[in-house]
């Protein structure tokens, strides 16, 4: 017997006579849904993601959360994701904003940055393992130094407290007083206040006072999950809520209730044999979800190409960030950015900048577009690349 949407069928029904049972049964149906495809979900995917460009905060307070990576090929993930979706963004301007914006770097479903009011949600984090005696007496000291002087630089606390070396989680050696500040700033006892040449500065986190209501703040954090990554097939939901945990750690017993409300709540729809989820208030049949002649170079952790189970089902081919993978046995390049053609992902592209000049090495699945369309698309987006990079025509 085969369970979908709550509606049981054999396995003699067909998936046809499934759907249209469901369209029947579930109360959450509507006329958009009963005739969604797979190309609707791939428009919908990708024209929700990748709004017109606005203002910095309204764009991150519209993506709810932008993952970061400290690699730079030719800038780094967040301000690859930032440049479609910010008016007029540049390389670096996150960074220099930071300060003055209403967000928090901190860990959610991955690290990165995230409105202030959504990282509340998750504090006061309660990790997994307890510090020693010692460990505690050194966070205590480390925490009442940083209060003395408001805003401190890993390298200033360490010149002053010199904790060691430690082994990593790479195996290898790192400084014990950084790995300390890590420590404190998961746990909620500081947060980020800037960064200085890329690298974190730390401040006393206040506590809001506020007292958390467990059930409504971790559907609140799934629905910031949903609004990001959306459609989402079901595998790819319970995998975020997964990672979403490690953001939460003290809810982890609660994370098949969170899997199990969500799939309750949300709206959802089975196309071709996989269930998929979405936010309410939005369909994904509608027909303002329109794809425009542009060809974009996605980061490899953007919203639009992050579910590699969700990119293989719309687009046929394997995605992976080979980054950390030998160079021998490399498949697409060291830090590949998938191409966006309208709404299929083609091929990829390798960028680098020599003598302040930007060189594009370009890969395909198929066959190179031919058309005079995709040539000049391809040629402005490499031109918005340059002025994104800040580098000359």
């Amino acid at each position: 017997m085969k369970v979908i949407c709550g509606v049981s069928f054999s396995g003699a029904q067909s998936l046809r006579c499934a759907k249209e049972q469901i369209r029947h049964h579930s109360p959450m149906a509507n006329p958009a849904r009963q005739t969604l495809s797979l190309d609707q979900l791939r428009t919908y995917a990708v024209a929700r993601s990748l709004f017109t460009p606005t203002s910095l905060p309204k764009a991150i307070a519209r993506l709810g959360f932008v993952q970061a990576d400290p690699i730079r090929a030719p800038a780094r993930a967040q301000d690859l994701t930032l440049r479609h979706r910010v008016k007029g963004y540049r390389v670096g301007d996150l960074e220099a904003r930071y300060a003055k914006l209403d967000i928090e770097e901190d860990f959610f479903v991955n690290y990165g940055f995230l409105p202030r009011a959504t990282h509340h949600l998750m504090h006061p984090r309660l990790a997994r393992h307890s510090w020693s005696a010692s460990r505690e007496k050194q966070a205590t000291a480390v925490l009442n130094y940083v209060r003395i002087h408001d805003v401190v630089h890993p390298r200033q606390v360490h010149a002053y407290f010199d904790h060691g070396r430690v082994t990593n989680g790479f195996g290898g050696s790192s400084n014990a007083t950084t790995h300390l500040l890590d420590d404190m700033h998961y746990r909620g006892l500081l947060r980020v206040a800037g960064r200085e040449r890329g690298i974190r500065l730390y401040a006393i986190r206040e506590a809001s006072g506020h007292r958390i209501n467990p059930q409504p703040a971790m559907d609140s954090l799934v629905d910031v999950i949903v609004h990001h990554y959306a459609p989402l097939p079901a595998a790819s939901l319970t995998q975020l809520i997964s990672l979403l945990c490690r953001g939460v750690p003290q809810w982890r017993d609660q994370r098949q209730r969170m899997v199990s409300r969500a799939k309750t709540r949300l709206p959802n729809a089975v196309v071709e044999g996989i269930s998929w989820y979405w936010p309410g208030g939005e369909d994904p049949a509608s027909k303002r979800h329109r794809i425009t002649d542009t060809v974009r170079l996605l980061a490899p952790f953007d919203p639009v190409v992050w579910d590699r189970r969700r990119f293989e089902i719309f687009w046929g081919w394997a995605y992976r960030f080979e980054a950390y993978t030998p160079a021998s046995h490399r498949v697409r390049g060291y830090y590949a950015l998938p191409m966006l053609w309208r709404d299929q992902v083609i091929g990829w592209a390798n960028l680098s900048i020599s003598a302040g000049e930007l060189t594009a090495d370009l890969g395909f699945i198929g066959k190179r577009p031919a058309d005079a369309a995709f040539k000049a698309a391809l040629d402005t987006e490499l031109q918005r690349m340059r002025d994104f990079l800040h580098l000359e025509s």
